[in-house]
């Protein structure tokens, strides 16, 4: 008896990464030049970014609709369903790396580099020579230019964005529980509740840097402080946009018809990467407002 092999489908050869390899350089470009001319009226960086947002875009949407086509015609099969979640899976554990890194500078920065600077143990000799006037206390709100800038508290916004992502995770939550039933009516409305909440947040945190720049002083410029502070919720946002985005999309395939309680990896997919999205703002929370 001859043993039946499952067929094991190979994509043709696409441009789609190439494409999004260039939107990503145009971002990293653009953002960094943009940063460098904040003070002056140059704005070359702005759409330089907004270049490579655009084509980022572009490449979301045709890769995205090319994926959706090949698996609404009966390509893919339990092995290809297999490749999708171990390669989400590596994804997300990239993501767990790349904000360890920042959890570790501002690790190194509080525990280790800030009490040296103070004196602490065997560096008495450095405090003087490099810093007399120093206090090793955090948030480090002066720099050894002479500049001041005031902490960013929990309360108020912070707190807010904190609620509104543990809310986001029990509606895609049950948005999850009823794909699973096949009840497509909940589904939108849970997983319509998730994108509005995630678009708020945003929507918050664009406010909070307003006040961060306006009334409080602080900004990319004010020290180990506002860097940590800037480069962990910044890159945060980046990612809970990115994460509303796939949302989205997987919001208007359930609208079209798409998906179901035995088909349904793409909603799984957005509502891992949700999760863990969650799972870095409580980190951040905790360690970068709270403590």
């Amino acid at each position: 008896m001859m043993e039946k092999y499952e067929n094991y489908y190979v994509p043709e050869q696409s441009h789609w990464p190439i494409v999004g390899a260039v939107a990503m350089f145009l971002i990293a470009a653009g953002a960094g030049l943009t940063v460098m001319q904040l003070s002056s009226d140059a704005s070359s960086g702005q759409y330089v970014l907004y270049a490579g947002l655009g084509i980022l875009f572009y490449m979301l949407y045709g890769w995205i609709k090319n994926v959706i086509h090949e698996s609404q015609t009966g390509l893919y099969s339990k092995q290809m369903d297999r490749s999708f979640r171990q390669g989400m899976s590596w994804f997300i554990f990239s993501e767990v790396m790349f904000f360890c890194a920042f959890f570790g500078a501002l690790f190194y920065a509080r525990v280790l580099s800030v009490p040296w600077l103070g004196g602490e143990g065997n560096n008495a000799m450095t405090n003087e020579v490099l810093w007399p006037a120093f206090e090793a206390v955090w948030p480090l709100l002066s720099t050894p230019a002479g500049e001041t800038t005031q902490a960013m508290g929990w309360e108020g916004l912070p707190l807010i964005n904190t609620l509104i992502l543990l809310s986001s995770s029990v509606t895609i939550h049950f948005a999850h529980v009823a794909i699973e039933k096949d009840q497509r009516a909940k589904v939108k409305l849970f997983l319509g509740s998730t994108v509005v909440l995630g678009s708020i947040f945003l929507a918050l945190q664009v406010l909070e840097y307003v006040h961060a720049y306006q009334d409080l002083d602080l900004t990319l410029q004010a020290g180990i402080y506002g860097n940590t502070f800037f480069m962990l919720t910044g890159f945060h946002g980046m990612h809970v946009t990115l994460g509303t985005v796939l949302l989205l999309i997987v919001l208007i395939r359930i609208f079209k018809g798409h998906l179901d309680s035995k088909q349904h990896f793409a909603f799984q997919a957005a509502a891992w990467y949700w999760h863990f999205v969650d799972v870095v703002w409580l980190c951040l929370f905790v360690f970068v407002y709270v403590l």
